[in-house]
């Protein structure tokens, strides 16, 4: 028997970003296949009298739905399409008894139960399903699309390859054997004291205060995530983080294994001056190596953006919302 949790769930409009007058907006909630109950709002173009392409949206890693799934959801709406932003499993508003976990099975499963709503819901045509990932969320959307053959179209904007930085640090500098020894060394006695304690210890969201000597990527994360641009007080990012052993199973799980073997569309898209860059760049490389399917992936890459700008446009319109509608479009006729 599939059981749903009772959450609760926001009833004022808390987003970081205005209420369309074009669309209708929803709360619903659905089930994962590990009986976790996710929460999620759904935006539906006003006036729509026939079923209508659909896409669930996610991301970034440590945000929440209010944030820039939100916006992403709520502009694609906008434009046609029947859209579902959700909060993760073990964080925002949805259900899950221990508070921000991570898991690379749990959260592409996040995004398949998404694909269910979809699939079900009175509004969407179940065969014109799409998917968009951000930040960390991209690579669990490819990873979902390598999976889930409803997918028909999938979105990774300014994706992290969040088992690849975990194992391998930022632009692989911590890739060895020893550094991974010592990383999962240190989770393991974090364990005990979590267990000692009774509690769970946060990592610490964005670093707040900011320091001086901050890399530029880190400005830009307290930026959004600290600011009135972003901040969001349900977000993890924003706040405590996740927890220190919340993400300790992405060490040894690569996520992007099967991605040529996607045989839907596939965009990624990426800023020239983002730190991540480095991830969709490779994992598009790697997608289309040697693959049958190679004809339908593309990857773009966006002039002077850096990370942070495709979460909210960055005051000068980064994201490419008219080629993202264009390729959901095209792929979901």
């Amino acid at each position: 028997m599939i059981v749903k949790e009772e959450l609760k769930l926001s009833a004022q409009w808390d987003k970081t970003f205005p209420q369309s007058e074009k669309v209708n907006h929803s709360k619903v909630t659905f089930v994962n296949r590990y009986g976790i109950t996710l929460a999620a709002d759904l935006y539906a173009p006003k006036n729509a009298e026939r079923k209508l392409p659909a896409i669930a949206v996610c991301g970034p890693f440590g945000a929440v739905k209010e944030q820039c799934a939100g916006l992403y959801a709520q502009t694609m709406a906008e434009r046609g399409f029947l859209t579902l932003a959700f909060d993760p499993s073990f964080t925002g508003e949805s259900g899950g008894a221990v508070r921000y976990m991570a898991s690379p099975d749990i959260n592409t499963e996040d995004f398949m139960a998404a694909v269910d709503f979809l699939s079900l819901c009175d509004q969407a045509d179940p065969d014109r399903i799409g998917i968009i990932g951000i930040c960390g969320w991209g690579g669990m959307a490819l990873n979902a699309a390598a999976l889930d053959t409803r997918i028909k179209a999938t979105v990774a904007s300014t994706m992290y390859d969040m088992t690849r930085v975990s194992a391998k640090g930022y632009f692989d500098s911590e890739d060895s054997e020893e550094a991974r020894y010592e990383k999962r060394k240190a989770m393991c006695a974090q364990r005990l004291e979590d267990l000692r304690s009774g509690e769970y210890k946060l990592g610490g969201g964005v670093v707040d205060p900011l320091p001086e000597d901050a890399p530029y990527f880190v400005k830009d994360y307290y930026d959004y995530y600290k600011t009135g641009r972003g901040y969001h007080p349900r977000s993890l990012n924003s706040n405590g983080g996740w927890n220190v052993i919340g993400c300790e199973s992405f060490l040894n799980q690569p996520i992007l294994r099967y991605s040529n073997e996607i045989r839907s569309a596939v965009l990624v898209m990426h800023g020239d001056k983002a730190h991540s860059c480095y991830f969709g760049r490779d994992a598009y490389a790697d997608m289309v190596k040697d693959s049958k399917y190679a004809d339908n992936k593309e990857l773009l890459i966006i002039p002077g953006a850096t990370h942070t700008d495709l979460y909210d446009g960055g005051g000068k319109n980064a994201i490419p919302f008219d080629k993202i509608e264009t390729f959901l479009k095209e792929n979901l006729k």
